[in-house]
């Protein structure tokens, strides 16, 4: 096995053993200024390359002499050599997803790609950088990640020891618990269709397991170990390569045999601090990156000679076919189709059969992902920068994507302005590569903060290059040479060049009014202005009105549905709304179903839309209604409330209960719980707007949500609903027989005997009851119960409802001859009815069934009731003792007097010299004697036995007597207040 010569590029740089992938030590680049970066933080190495995303780089090749003139320096600028690149973030995956989160891995397959990150999180990502699923499989970082080819099935490796297999359609999942870190996994070919299901894994134990899926679980294959850490693995077609501390092993899993071992140069750094990149270019060709190396492998089949057909050799053979030494670390290599900048500019034909074979593979170059360490040379002999963790703080130098050909030869070299690059080591990139399949192929580039979309650049980026270095001869003779070539593929019937050529109109036109106009007129007359639509800008600059009315014409003419969301995305005050609105109304009425209430074509549901944004922007929300009724929009009653529109609704009641009605269908069939009717509720709350007539009027044909109208209004206030009250009993005989009862309690405006011939028809009878009990015919109302009901009970509670002597007496003559009334009327009655009146009714013989428990109840009850009676009197009693023990006391007892204490009555004194008799009366008001009589009779008696100091207690009671016969009124000052006088 030969190998050719090593590369002219050599390392430059020494690697310690103890180095790590983020403590590299180098001379950092200097900082940039925040003039430097745009919006999005993006740097950019020079002012006039501000339209990239990422700086360009330079070719690798340094000037060696010092004392070149300025304008030998003026030259080289001017002939700065065009990237052969262009970048661009992928969508804000940086700045929503990995603004807490690092990424550690990448992979791609169908259209998705798989990112995972070190919070063990995996993100599902279409290829315009949006989030389609989201997964936390791990609990540490994921270190690889792989996908199968429908990318149905992605498969992690972590940190953690797990190695997991998700489904992102199904459920299938499979965990396995490796018990050491793992660091790489791989799928086998075809594992969604494969029963099988095989994969293989290795990590830090130095195991390369295959797993198996059999009846009994999965079985295990050990096809490696004892040589250090799996670094990598992948597997293509029937082989499986991975790499260890020692090399790269290939494995061929149809004769089970290991055909190749590839070592690693003696003088190589670390494994672990550079990791090696594994990528089948093709089924026969491996692609080695490892270090600062690159191995080129071929696998063929062994020939067999006549002498000896079969040996015990492997059937395939490996031959290294180019080895290629770099002036740096490799982070990641892809194969990238021969193309440069200039051949990119001319129209090349599309091969027909592009690597079809292995054997004339069509991509000839390598995209190399490159990595330069900090160079620690300066530090080596300086004793004061004695810690390693000094030397890792040193910054590291921006990453480059470097183009190399088959024969070592640098064809470009690009420096991207990674977000926080000097913290990444060489092993936290990842390249991936995006390979074409009804698009055009890119490369994605991974940093733990970035992810980085990388395209080649066409002929559109080289006339936009020339235009910036304002190279603007250059610049036209391309545009006039594609647009001789748009003319020619216009006349073969293709219009790729003219939507090329529209592409080029904002560098050329810039903020130019009158430029951008002429150009979208010259698009216009060669019948091509759909191809420079996407171009014209709405705003800085903004175009005159009749460029985006002629605009919004053609899409009326040609695509309605773009039309409709150019109305809704473009700025408000750009064109005149009017003069559109009528061009889609003439449209609109020239449609078959216009004239209806409710569309039946596409087309014409979107002029309506049209029509109805139309009229919003133009704050004619009232002519808006009508068409968002019609195309049933949701938020058409939340629009009618904002903007007041109830007026402009009372027409259309019947048109708003329809869609209402479908509303409440759609969320009863979503199995959502029935609400109140929102049209219903609008009507009821604004009926000073919407008549309560007009409504009704209207809702005719709709009996069941008149019925809901009447009733919500009934409910609100049931004067509201007076002129309607005989409808109101047909619709709850119709549609609420249980509240009938109700209304009829409630309502006094309706008919009797119509309520009553209505309730008659549908057999409504305890309804019927309650009407002839309202019109006065108890005696027909208490038949109707004992007849049809047959409910003693509610007979009952009819009597005594109408407190009417004569209906108990037909209740009880009724009840005579039949046992079961009898006893329900002996268990039911109470005060209403003498028991003794109904027993003696009872004839003789008559076989009562219950009658016994009927009487033991009647006289349960009776004593029971005497009982209650007896201990109410005897509460009342003790309450009368207390009662009187307390009034007793309050007016028996005494109280202090004083000298100034005045009599009520004449506000004098009561304590005079000579004291003068004064009366003390049970109320506790004192006063004089002469203040208590109105009469001139003296209170006093002539006898003077009775008069005396110290009088006995007869003395004291005949006094008493006298004096109270001579009194012509109790209390005279509870007498004044009685009549309302002050005291």
């Amino acid at each position: 096995m030969s190998s050719p010569p090593a590369s002219s590029f050599k390392s430059g740089s020494s690697h310690a053993d103890d180095e790590k992938p983020n403590g590299l030590v180098t001379n950092s680049p200097e900082p940039m200024s925040d003039d430097d970066k745009d919006a999005n933080g993006i740097e950019y190495e020079h002012e006039d390359d501000a339209q990239y995303a990422y700086s360009e780089g330079t070719d690798g090749v340094e000037d060696e002499e010092d004392n070149e003139g300025e304008d030998e320096d003026e030259e080289e600028e001017e002939e700065e050599e065009e990237p052969a690149l262009k970048y661009e973030r992928l969508g804000d995956v940086a700045h929503e997803l990995l603004q807490k989160d690092s990424a550690s891995t990448l992979t791609y397959s169908n259209k998705r790609l798989a990112l995972g990150t070190h919070a063990g999180i995996v993100h599902i990502l279409d290829l315009t950088g949006q989030r389609i699923k989201s997964v936390k499989p791990h609990s540490a970082s994921i270190i690889d990640i792989c996908m199968d080819e429908t990318a149905d099935f992605i498969a992690t490796a972590s940190l953690d020891g797990q190695v997991v297999i998700h489904s992102l359609s199904t459920t299938e999942v499979y965990s396995f618990d490796m018990r050491r870190p793992m660091r790489t996994i791989a799928l086998e070919p075809n594992f969604a269709k494969s029963g099988s299901r095989a994969f293989i894994c290795g990590g830090m134990a130095g195991n390369l397991v295959m797993h198996e899926k059999g009846w009994l679980g999965h079985k295990e294959t050990l096809l490696h170990s004892g040589e250090g850490p799996i670094w990598q693995t992948r597997w293509r077609g029937r082989l499986i390569a991975w790499a260890n501390d020692l090399g790269v092993k290939i494995y061929d899993t149809q004769s089970q045999m290991r055909i190749i071992f590839i070592d690693r140069p003696a003088d190589s750094p670390r494994a672990d601090l550079f990791k090696c990149t594994l990528h089948w270019q093709d089924d026969s060709t491996l692609l080695i990156a490892w270090a600062d190396e690159i191995k080129v492998a071929r696998i063929r089949t062994r020939p067999r000679t006549a002498a000896n057909p079969k040996t015990n050799l492997p059937p395939l053979i490996v031959e290294v076919t180019a080895v290629f030494q770099l002036d740096c670390m490799i982070a990641g290599i892809v194969p990238h189709p021969m193309t440069t900048p200039l051949s990119a500019m001319v129209p090349q034909p599309r091969p027909s059969n592009v690597a079809s074979s292995p054997s004339q593979p069509f991509l000839t170059s390598f995209l190399v992902l490159a990595y330069t360490p900090p160079d620690t040379s300066l530090l080596t002999g300086n004793e004061l920068a004695s810690s390693h963790a000094e030397q890792a703080r040193k910054a590291a130098e921006r990453p480059e994507l470097r183009i190399i050909s088959r024969s070592g030869e640098e064809l470009a070299a690009d420096a991207l302005s990674i977000t926080g690059f000097e913290r990444w080591g060489c092993n936290d990139y990842v390249l991936v590569d995006v390979p074409s399949n009804q698009h055009e192929a890119f490369y994605v580039v991974l940093s733990p903060k970035d992810v980085v979309v990388v395209r080649p650049r066409d002929w559109r980026d080289h006339v936009a290059w020339l235009v910036e270095r304002k190279r603007y001869e250059e610049a036209l003779e391309e545009i006039e040479r594609r647009q001789v070539a748009g003319e020619t593929a216009a006349a073969e019937g293709e219009e790729g060049e003219f939507v090329k050529a529209a592409r080029l109109c904002p560098k050329v036109c810039g903020q130019d009014t009158k430029r951008w106009e002429d150009w979208i007129f010259v698009f216009v007359q060669k019948h091509q202005l759909q191809a420079i639509i996407p171009f014209v800008p709405t705003e800085s600059p903004t175009l005159g009105h009749l460029v985006y009315e002629m605009i919004l014409a053609y899409f009326l003419a040609h695509d309605r549905q773009t039309l409709l969301n150019t109305i809704r995305d473009w700025p408000k005050g750009i064109y005149d709304i009017s003069v559109i609105i009528v061009a889609v109304q003439a449209e609109l009425d020239r449609a078959p179903s216009s004239s209806a209430m409710t569309s039946t074509s596409p087309d014409t549901a979107i002029l309506m839309e049209c029509l109805a944004e139309l009229y919003t922007m133009n704050r004619q929300p009232g002519k808006a209604l009508p068409y968002f009724i019609r195309l049933r929009r949701p938020n058409v009653f939340d629009l009618i409330r904002e903007n007041n529109l109830f007026t402009s609704v009372q027409d259309q009641v019947t048109l708003l209960v329809d869609f209402d009605h479908e509303l409440m269908e759609k969320r009863r069939k979503e199995g959502a719980e029935p609400e109140e009717s929102t049209v219903i509720k609008l009507f009821v709350d604004h009926i000073h707007s919407i008549p309560i007539g007009r409504v009704v009027q209207q809702l005719e044909s709709r009996p069941y949500y008149l019925y809901l109208y009447l009733d919500a209004l009934f409910m609100k206030d049931s004067h509201l609903t007076s002129d309607f009250a005989d409808k109101q009993v047909t619709l709850y005989a119709e549609y609420a027989p249980l509240r009938l009862i109700d209304f009829l309690r409630a309502s006094n405006y309706y008919n009797l005997e119509m309520a009553y011939r209505i309730c008659n028809e549908r057999d409504l009878v305890p309804e019927m009851v309650f009407l002839l009990g309202r019109m006065g015919n108890n005696r027909q109302a208490l038949t109707l119960i004992i007849e049809r009901l047959g409910d003693v009970n509610r007979a009952i509670d009819f009597a005594k409802e109408q407190h009417d002597d004569d209906l108990w007496e037909d209740l009880l003559r009724y009840s005579e001859s039949r046992p079961t009334f009898i006893r329900g009327l002996l268990e039911n009655v109470g005060a209403e009815i003498d028991p003794i009146r109904l027993i003696r009714r009872i004839k003789n013989g008559l076989e009562i069934p219950g009658l016994k428990g009927a009487l033991i109840k009647i006289l349960h009850d009776f004593n029971l009731q005497m009982s209650l009676l007896e201990g109410c009197q005897t509460v009342l009693n003790g309450d009368c003792v207390d009662l009187a023990s307390t009034l007793y006391r309050g007016q028996s007892s005494g109280f202090s007097l004083n000298g100034k204490t005045s009599c009520p009555i004449c506000s004098l004194p009561l304590v005079q010299m000579p004291q003068s008799l004064i009366l003390l009366y049970l109320c506790r008001h004192i006063v004089h004697a002469r203040c208590a009589s109105k009469s001139d009779r003296p209170l006093l008696p002539n006898d003077d036995s009775l008069v005396t100091t110290r009088p006995n207690t007869s003395a004291r009671i005949a006094l008493t007597s006298m004096i109270r016969a001579r009194i012509d009124q109790g209390c005279p000052v509870c007498h004044r207040r009685g009549e309302g006088e002050r005291t």
